[in-house]
């Protein structure tokens, strides 16, 4: 996952398929043996998938799909696609086919119930089709794995030298896995359950035992090299914890707009680019960490944090992770530095999580909300038909499902009067968009959506990003300048009118 901070977008993993633009995604053919990794075939076509629509979204009833085509001065595909659509990435809706002997194709599908559509598509060869010598290297890749997993077929292969090769029946067998997105009417969208009966008055409780502990602030000054920039070293006392992370602002007299910036999932050293990076633009920006650990550390927490006390709200992983973020936000709201203006909350991933939950549980104490593909939403949503995504709860155990209704970030969205801008990805299956359109949904404020329908997660497919990153940034440099955010709540309407 990556970090919210600055303007560069650190991918922590690379894959996927690379796009050229939003609205068309172009796919080099790459087949897969059994067990194996993939493995290229230089001379096979690309193809192009293009939506009906340019942003993915349909309103009920309209057929969703894409047209298919092989770009010009490329030979048309020997061999089939075969393609897949789930409603929310669980049920199955349509399965099918197409050839693109004529260099071109149409499919799609209709619902009459709002939901994400996920396509699975897969392109299965003619073995004829593939040149002789990208087959023989196929071939070769076949027999390593299959001696790897049985070595005595060594000796088996090596009798039989000139048998008939075994890749064309793997490459026939097994296929490579594309995915598409599409939105059906998303605005209407509702949550799975309502929240716990308790919901407002267990987080009451904590908010005024947390009132109750001093801040104690301890400011540390740090070198930077970033010109005009100066930088601390921030610890604060919060209940059971404390907040650590890094303040950064502009090294001038004055009061400034602030920006607080709360952290991807992972446990990892903090880079104090991402927070000087934002001082250097006018703002008082404060990174978070998502952890009791000093900043420059990344060490001392398990990976599995997630799964800390997940048998009960009052001892879950992510009570005192809230509980810091909140107390953030109280430090920055105190601070002599603030110029009692403009607060944003910022994050991607598990740090849109954060903001959004900070936002619902400090109504009126922010002026903007802007995050990319945040998680947490929807974390019960297998159990009434949508694939839930990070922290991937575990779905078996009924306290754990409990426990994570009181951090479901849908839950936290009907208490957010800020402005509110959030991107989803179509195909992402750590944040799952329908849960991202249900809390969008459920926000009263004004708000924005940024449909990001190739994106499978920030850090999976970071060429992705672009409308995410040229809003947000449009945004924060207008509030760092004295402006004030206005949604464009074109697709947040409901009915969605987008009709083919």
């Amino acid at each position: 996952m990556s970090p919210p901070g600055g303007r560069n977008l650190h991918a922590t993993e690379a894959g996927g398929a690379r796009v050229s633009s939003p609205a068309r995604r172009t796919l080099g053919m790459v087949l897969v043996g059994c067990c194996l990794p993939l493995v290229s075939l230089a001379g096979m076509p690309k193809v192009v998938f293009t939506p009906w629509h340019a942003d993915g979204i349909y309103r009920l009833g309209a057929e969703a799909g894409w047209t298919v085509t092989v770009p010009s001065g490329t030979p048309d595909p020997r061999g089939r696609f075969v393609y897949t659509i789930k409603r929310n990435d669980l049920d199955v809706v349509k399965t099918g086919s197409f050839s693109l002997e004529t260099g071109k194709a149409r499919f799609g599908t209709t619902l009459d119930t709002p939901a994400m559509l996920y396509v699975v598509v897969a392109y299965q060869p003619s073995p004829a089709a593939i040149p002789r010598k990208d087959l023989a290297t196929l071939d070769r890749e076949v027999n390593k794995r299959l001696i790897k997993a049985d070595p005595s077929l060594r000796a088996v292969f090596a009798r039989h030298p000139h048998d008939q090769p075994l890749a064309p029946r793997f490459v026939c067998a097994e296929l490579r896995v594309t995915t598409l997105g599409a939105a059906v009417a998303p605005t209407l969208l509702r949550p799975s359950l309502p929240p716990p009966s308790n919901f407002r008055a267990f987080w009451s409780a904590k908010l005024a035992a947390l009132d109750r502990v001093p801040m104690r602030a301890k400011l540390t000054p740090l070198p930077t090299a970033q010109a005009g920039v100066k930088l601390f070293r921030v610890r604060l006392k919060s209940l059971g914890s404390q907040v650590r992370g890094y303040l950064a602002m502009p090294d001038r007299p004055g009061k400034f707009p602030a920006l607080i910036i709360y952290q991807y999932a992972g446990v990892y050293p903090l880079k104090t680019a991402w927070a000087t990076n934002r001082a250097a633009e006018g703002w008082l920006a404060f990174d978070v960490d998502s952890h009791d650990i000093p900043p420059n550390s990344g060490k001392g927490v398990p990976q599995n944090y997630q799964t800390l006390g997940d048998r009960s709200p009052d001892t879950s992983y992510f009570l005192d992770m809230y509980l810091r973020d909140t107390r953030a936000l109280h430090y920055i709201r105190h601070s002599p530095y603030w110029n009692g203006k403009t607060l944003v909350l910022t994050g991607m991933s598990m740090g849109g999580q954060q903001s959004l939950a900070t936002a619902g549980l400090n109504p009126g104490k922010e002026t903007a909300v802007i995050v990319d593909e945040p998680s947490g939403a929807d974390m019960n949503g297998l159990a009434h038909g949508r694939r839930p995504g990070y922290p991937f709860f575990m779905t078996t155990n009924p306290a754990v499902l409990r426990t994570a209704e009181y951090f479901d970030t849908v839950n936290f969205a009907p208490y957010i009067t800020a402005p509110t801008l959030i991107a989803m990805g179509f195909i992402d299956p750590i944040a799952p968009p329908a849960g991202i359109w249900t809390e969008l949904n459920e926000i009263p404020a004004p708000k924005e959506a940024v449909p990001l329908i190739d994106s499978s997660h920030m850090n999976i497919t970071p060429d992705e990003q672009a409308p995410w990153l040229q809003r947000s940034e449009e945004l924060l440099a207008e509030l760092a300048h004295g402006g004030t955010y206005v949604p464009n709540q074109t697709l947040t309407r409901p009915p969605t009118i987008r009709v083919r």
